[in-house]
């Protein structure tokens, strides 16, 4: 999926080693109106205003990145790769009332943060990327009724953390159909792993090798496993090879050592090379890219390597980009790479995070179910009076696209959910339509595009926070714990201490839930280290 923005000209090239700051194009001159919360809220002078201009937090070699807090106990400062898109402004429906985005679900962005806490570091606010925290978690929607790819669901309640002045926050959900594991298409699936010098830690090429382990436990015999790897050049480890030989996949995983430097570009076209080869008409063509997402041999920039992959993404084959590793690790490059290759971008910092992905979720991870999958919002005027999403910076989409056909947007895979918070402020005594929430995607095989849609009435909104579904409450939290990360405009007002308070009181309804029990642990933590 392309990064898509309403903002013109902020087209970034980037390089994978000796990545520079790049200077993004100024964002259009917007009117400051005061908010009643004491904030102001920007009022766009144009449909195509999206603010602010995003800005690329780069780190130089040996120095810390900007904004992110001296590792501990002295050790080398973090040599990391992000890019900060700014944070979406509060718009008047007067002046736009349509918002419109791809629907992603990439979620790397929170094991981030966690490998950043667990290190005993607070996260830059350039890594957080809010939507990616909300869509962590389940969301406790119901499966879409029978014969349906997708169900819409919209609920909302008052903010706990707009004390001055009565906002609203609404859940936008968009649920897949599930696809049973005996169901799921006979998978191609081809790792690009890289062994350069740079993975030879525990936590980057060892955890590689024992996710992969994970992975074989689930493979079906007729889904085929091929490996390639790239240091300084690159070679072919496993030719295609039947998921009913696991011996044979497991000794080539086993086999693989740390070697030479880094040259992404020969790996991913040998991958893709590869893919063409065992190429499954009807069934998944993926290719898996492991890496710490740095290169420094062959062409490294990701403008070039992008280019070669939209062709074979036109062929059927799309990427998966896996993050492994801190210290000196580019998650701007492996979230583009993904996104430009029709697939999805993980982080896995711990083992746990590789049993969610390749045991867990396996046919959710491989199975595509929508391609161009968006959303638009079309809110009432005469009700709202403003809106504010919530994340989703890099994934706008001019509101007058929404319905043409050939522009790239999301992907979303088998069972995946996909949230999106809005802030909402209603005119006093207003009643009737807040908004009605529009998906349009394109079926993979068929290529049959689909429209649905949903209205949400205010009679649909909950009078108490505390009253709304437990699953609502925890994305409305979970969206603020990352908002006050990224030092955002419109959480000023909130602490974690007040994050941390909701988190506890809401863990009683996610009994055995160990993510939820892991959130409230984070919080704890990113609460103590800003004290």
């Amino acid at each position: 999926m392309k990064t898509l923005r309403k903002a013109a000209g902020l087209s970034v090239l980037f390089a994978l080693l000796f990545l520079t700051a790049c200077g993004g194009a100024a964002a259009p001159t917007a009117t400051a109106a005061p908010d009643s919360r004491g904030y102001e809220y920007q009022a766009p002078e144009t449909e195509e205003y999206f603010a602010p201009a995003p800005t690329q937090a780069v780190s130089g070699a040996g120095q810390p990145l900007a904004g992110a807090p001296a590792p501990k106990n002295g050790s080398q400062p973090y040599d990391m790769f992000f890019e900060d898109y700014g944070v979406n402004p509060s718009i008047d429906t007067e002046d736009d009332n349509l918002s419109t985005f791809a629907l992603d679900v990439d979620t790397g962005s929170y094991a981030v943060m966690r490998n950043y806490l667990n290190e005993g570091n607070l996260p830059p606010a350039a890594s957080v990327r809010v939507e990616e925290y909300i869509n962590y978690f389940e969301q406790g929607y119901p499966a879409p009724s029978e014969r349906q790819t997708f169900g819409v669901y919209v609920d909302g309640g008052p903010s706990p953390f707009t004390q001055t002045e009565r906002y609203h926050m609404m859940r936008v959900g968009i649920q897949g159909y599930e696809v049973p594991e005996e169901e799921r298409k006979d998978a191609n699936l081809v790792f690009v792993i890289d062994v350069s010098g740079s993975m030879d830690m525990d936590n980057r090429l060892g955890l590689v090798k024992r996710s992969l382990e994970l992975l074989v436990e689930r493979l079906r015999p007729d889904d085929t496993v091929s490996i390639a790897v790239y240091g300084s050049d690159a070679r072919v480890v496993l030719e295609p090879t039947r998921g009913s030989r696991s011996g044979k996949i497991l000794d080539a995983i086993y086999s693989l050592e740390p070697e030479g430097a880094t040259n992404a570009e020969a790996g991913i076209r040998l991958g893709y090379q590869m893919a063409m080869r065992a190429f499954k008409p009807d069934g998944i063509n993926r290719v898996i890219l492991c890496s710490d997402g740095v290169a420094n041999v062959g062409q490294t920039e990701a403008d070039e390597i992008l280019r070669e992959i939209r062709g074979y993404v036109e062929e059927g084959v799309w990427m998966t980009t896996i993050g492994f590793g801190m210290d000196n690790y580019n998650d701007t490059l492996m979230e583009r790479l993904a996104d430009d290759g029709n697939g999805f971008y993980a982080y896995v910092d711990d083992i746990d995070e590789a049993e969610r992905l390749f045991l867990d979720n396996l046919t959710s991870s491989l199975q595509t179910i929508a391609l161009d999958a968006k959303a638009q919002v079309d809110f009432n005027p005469d009700v709202v009076m403003r809106y504010r999403l919530v994340g989703y910076e890099n994934r706008a989409v001019a509101d007058e696209d929404f319905r043409d056909n050939t522009v790239d947007a999301g992907e979303i895979g088998a069972g995946h959910t996909v949230t999106a918070l809005y802030e909402i402020k209603l005119y006093p005594q207003a009643r009737g339509r807040i908004a009605t929430v529009n998906m349009r995607w394109e079926d993979p095989d068929t290529r049959q595009v689909t429209e649905i849609s949903k209205d949400f009435n205010t009679g649909d909104l909950a009078y108490d926070f505390r009253e709304t579904d437990p699953y609502f409450q925890r994305a409305v939290i979970v969206a603020e714990y990352a908002e006050i990360l990224k030092n955002s405009y419109w959480a000023e007002g909130s602490s974690l201490d007040d994050v941390y308070d909701e988190a506890r009181r809401i863990a009683k309804y996610f009994e055995r839930d160990d993510e939820m029990e892991e959130f409230v642990e984070l919080v704890r933590q990113a609460r103590r280290m800003r004290d």
